[in-house]
């Protein structure tokens, strides 16, 4: 899968489209209106807080500036300790525990895309539940108006 990633990164960074690990995944099937560039830098993201309205379709494309992998998961905080879970499950056998959810694995150097349509009342938060990284803040707080 590493190499693809590189291969699918650079496409990624073409065209603003897809990336590793599932990192075309689209929450919703709407065009964006906006789109939000985030950096993954060793256990923390950049910006680690946006702000977004009602019923807007946000891209956010994720470059993983780091050394390791990163994960990111847009969901309320029940979600967030679901996929903590799973991740924990899927451990380091290659499975990035992506299969239904709104997630990407994003590898060093790659770049990978989550888009979303946020409803008003929205309570969400971005964040990387790779080993240790959630537990030591590895967030986006998302603030819905």
């Amino acid at each position: 899968m590493g190499q693809q990633c590189r291969v699918l990164g650079l496409v990624t960074a073409v065209v603003l489209v897809g990336g590793c690990g599932g990192g075309g995944h689209e929450s919703h099937s709407s065009a964006a209106n906006r789109v939000v560039n985030v950096a993954m830098r060793d256990i923390a993201f950049d910006p680690a807080a946006v702000e977004v309205k009602a019923g807007e379709t946000v891209r956010f494309v994720f470059h993983n500036e780091g050394q390791i992998r990163h994960d990111a998961f847009i969901g309320d905080e029940a979600a967030q300790a679901e996929h903590e879970k799973e991740m924990q499950e899927a451990g380091s056998d290659g499975k990035d525990g992506h299969d239904g959810g709104h997630g990407i694995t994003v590898d060093p150097g790659d770049i990978g895309s989550l888009t979303h349509t946020f409803k008003a009342g929205d309570v969400l938060v971005i964040g990387c539940h790779e080993v240790g990284h959630y537990a030591a803040g590895m967030k986006i707080a998302v603030t819905v108006s």
